[in-house]
């Protein structure tokens, strides 16, 4: 028998710190699954209505699935969470979008009926598992010239962007970095993380220490001072440290829900989803990515560009960023539906973790703006791949 597709609606989405991947990052001593119980727990405090038996499945990602990331991380974090043993919970891996792609899946266990109430999200301890760990990539991608080699290196992906688009120049990247520390920080000052992020005590080589900001923005960043930065992953390049993401360690997550639990509950929801989509392109210019997977939501929803009100994209790199404005017509890289409170640049790309970032600022975003009815969450992914969410504001 047919049923009706239901409504998905995200109730509430936060995060931890996102600390530098180094041993003396804040989360240096601290275990992935930690850092997604935390999530968890703080989630369902801040939302006391949600019953937590009623939590329908836990679904989580992680690009690393190896040691404190492994062992089917959605399971393990429930047990670990105090959710009832009876909560079932899975492992997704989409690399960078691997948050996202665990709020989708979420969303449509929601969609078809299979679920009333899910937390999704994802995690990165760059610092315990280096991107790309435990990897063994198929000898024939480059013997039989499947891909090129570029593709296995998430910056020189980026140096392929400039040489695609030789009109992006270095200078325009920085300039781009720069005004997104400076959105960072204007926010940071604003105080519009403190329901974002979620205060998390830690040992530290130092002792216990509160986790409760972020240890990659640089808000006295300059042009001047990025003039002369280092370009790693080619001679004379284009890409340094300055304009693109950090390696992090981090977690976020949402409580999605569909229209029958807020109504039984009195949940109130803050955005409801309305299209998702991922799509592909040439895994040496993966930074494309969020272009054909925009398109291709937009278009399964009917809408246009222009009916967004803002737009969160994850900065792996502002050469990406700068390609996906000219592809839709933003012309100034201070847009006020740009990144409005900053980007991965400032705060740092846990991989798996950034859908959900992205999702938590739209959302506390939306909370500021009843004005503002639709945006998207979008974001390239390793290999080749892009992700696009669409949301509407609810909160009006």
């Amino acid at each position: 028998m047919a049923r009706e597709l239901q409504e998905v609606f995200l109730i509430d989405a936060c995060r931890t710190a996102f600390g530098k991947a180094r041993p003396d990052g804040i989360f240096a001593q601290t275990r992935a699954d930690d850092l997604v119980v935390k999530v968890i727990r703080s989630l369902l405090d801040r939302n006391p209505e949600v019953p937590r038996d009623k939590v329908d499945d836990n679904v989580w990602a992680a690009s690393t699935q190896w040691g404190d990331q492994g062992l089917t991380i959605g399971r393990t974090t429930a047990l670990l969470a105090g959710l009832p043993v009876s909560t079932p919970g899975v492992a997704i891996d989409r690399m960078c979008a691997g948050g996202m792609t665990a709020i989708c899946f979420g969303a449509s266990e929601i969609q078809v009926g299979a679920a009333d109430i899910v937390i999704a999200g994802g995690v990165e301890h760059m610092g315990n598992h280096p991107m790309g760990q435990g990897a063994d990539p198929n000898p024939r991608f480059l013997a039989e010239k499947l891909v090129d080699q570029s593709a296995l290196n998430m910056g020189m992906t980026a140096e392929n962007l400039h040489d695609m688009y030789p009109d992006i120049t270095k200078e325009m990247c920085d300039e781009y970095a720069v005004i997104c520390q400076r959105k960072a920080k204007k926010a940071l000052d604003e105080g519009k993380f403190e329901k974002i992020i979620v205060p998390m005590t830690v040992w530290t080589g130092n002792g216990w220490k509160v986790a409760d900001s972020d240890e990659q923005p640089r808000p006295d960043a300059t042009l001047e001072g990025m003039r002369d930065l280092r370009t790693p992953f080619r001679v004379k390049g284009r890409v340094t440290p300055g304009n693109a993401s950090g390696l992090n360690d981090g977690a976020a997550g949402a409580i999605l829900a569909s229209e029958r639990a807020v109504k039984e509950y009195g949940l109130k929801p803050m955005m409801r989803l309305v299209q998702y989509s991922f799509a592909a392109v040439k895994p040496e210019i993966m930074g494309l990515g969020p272009v054909p997977a925009t398109h291709k939501a937009l278009e399964r929803a009917g809408m246009k560009f222009e009916d967004l009100d803002v737009i969160e994209i994850n900065e792996a790199f502002a050469v990406q960023v700068i390609v996906f404005m000219k592809e839709f017509g933003i012309e100034k890289y201070d847009d006020p539906r740009l990144n409005p409170w900053g980007g991965a640049i400032a705060f740092g790309h846990p991989l798996a973790s950034s859908g959900g970032r992205l999702m938590a600022q739209l959302a506390y975003y939306f909370a500021e703006h009843p004005e503002a009815k639709y945006g998207l969450a979008t974001m390239c992914v390793g290999l080749g791949q892009g992700g696009s969410v669409i949301w509407e504001n609810v909160q009006s």
